[in-house]
Formats: structure tokens, C-alpha cells, sequence
């Protein structure tokens, strides 16, 4: 996909010109903003291919954009930034949808290694599908053209990790993966967040939008001291 779009999220702009001088150099568009609400407002307007979001902003923190973006339906891959490298954060900002965590201070190369698998995963891979057109199951039933999910005929607002996430598992019925498995193969390198507990949100909110019973999941099930598998 050409001239993708990069928004940043961050009210530091001697760390902002280092980002946009790197990112262009890389053939992408960047775009700016210096606090949440700006954020926001190029979201919604902007559609950019990929959201790069600080932590600690001026007016809101980068939770709560994350939180927003993914109510209002903003399906786009969210890499947060962050100085801090507590476990609750990463948690949460899994939690509210994003994508990946980075922690500063990174390389400009692993950013952009991070931020071009992303945006693989969003889009690129999906050009060819290799899969039937959809996949049923229960109520549920998948569109692999589209990238659309729907529980009794209505719209499931799925993130794209969420969606790569189900697309593999429902790919390969009955056979049960290991969190490091998924890791490599949805997410394509090891993510700073950690393997274990980045799966098994993703799980969580997978249930939560797709099984009757979340807590007692009928298709996305767990296999003891293996992972998980679907269960059709």
C-alpha cells in the first residue's frame, strides 16, 4: 500500500522531527498532533494507516484516545509509545485495543521494522485471500473478503490484530497453538508486551465479542499446557 499514513501522537517535538524525518526518509506520509484532541480530529478526518500514540499527553493520556478511537469503530493499527515499562500499563493498553507497546528509548530502525509488520498485518496480507469467501460457525459468521465479522447478523467491531488472531485460529480447526506460535505468526516478531499475557487478552476480548458464554467459550477454547484452538 503506497504513501501510507503515519499519525503521530506526541507533544514532544524534538522527538517529534526525529520521528517525521525518519518516517518520511521511508516513503511514509506523517501527520502531527501535540495532544489527544488534535488526535482525535485527524483520526476521524485524516483515516491514517497507522496511529503511533504516546502515552502521556497534555489534555488526556493515550489510553484514553486508544479508548475512543475503538468506540467510535477506528479499526487502524494503534502502536503505543511509552517511557514507562510497567506491566499494568501494557495490560491496559491492550486492554483498550491497541496493537503494540514500544517502550522508549527504541531504535528508529525497530520502530519502523514494528510499524511496517503492522501494517502488513492490517492490510497487505489480506489482498490475496487464500481462504474460502467466509466461514461460519454457530451464529457467527466470518466474510475473509470483506474483513467482516457478524454475531446473528450483526456487525462485530473487531481491531485488525483481532481479526488476524481469529482468522488463524479458525483456519486450522481442532489444532491448538502455543502463545509464542501466535505470536510469531499474528503478530510476526516478538512484541515488547510479552507473549503470554498479549494472547490471552486478545483471546479474552475475542470471547467476549463472539462466544455466548465468555466465560465458558464454546469455539475459542483453551487447551491445557498447550494454548488455544477452535473448536468447531
Amino acid at each position: 500500500m503506497p504513501n501510507e499514513r503515519i499519525l503521530i501522537v506526541e507533544d514532544e517535538r524534538v522527538v517529534v522531527r526525529g520521528l517525521e524525518y525518519g518516517l518520511r526518509n521511508e516513503g511514509f506520509d506523517v501527520l502531527w498532533a501535540e495532544n489527544g484532541q488534535r488526535a482525535l480530529a485527524l483520526a476521524r478526518g485524516q483515516e491514517p494507516s497507522l496511529i503511533l500514540l504516546d502515552i502521556r499527553l497534555p489534555d488526556m493520556t493515550g489510553f484514553d484516545v486508544c479508548r475512543q478511537l475503538r468506540r467510535e469503530g477506528k479499526r487502524q493499527p494503534i502502536l503505543m509509545l511509552t517511557a514507562r515499562d510497567e506491566e499494568v500499563d501494557k495490560v491496559l493498553g491492550l486492554e483498550l485495543g491497541a496493537d503494540d507497546y514500544v517502550v522508549k528509548p527504541y531504535s528508529l530502525r525497530e520502530l519502523i521494522s514494528r510499524i511496517r509488520a503492522l501494517l502488513r498485518r492490517a492490510y497487505g496480507e489480506f489482498a490475496t485471500p487464500t481462504m474460502p469467501a467466509a466461514i461460519n460457525f454457530g451464529r457467527i459468521a466470518v466474510d475473509l473478503e470483506r474483513l467482516l465479522v457478524y454475531r446473528a447478523g450483526g456487525l462485530v467491531d473487531l481491531t485488525p490484530t483481532e481479526f488476524r488472531l481469529l482468522r488463524h485460529l479458525i483456519s486450522h480447526p481442532q489444532r491448538p497453538f502455543g502463545r509464542e506460535q501466535l505470536i510469531e505468526v499474528v503478530w510476526g516478531y516478538e512484541s515488547d508486551i510479552g507473549s503470554d499475557r498479549t494472547v490471552d487478552v486478545h483471546i479474552r476480548h475475542l470471547r467476549q465479542k463472539l462466544e455466548d458464554d465468555p466465560a465458558n467459550p464454546r469455539w475459542l477454547v483453551t487447551v491445557r499446557g498447550a494454548g488455544y484452538k477452535f473448536q468447531p
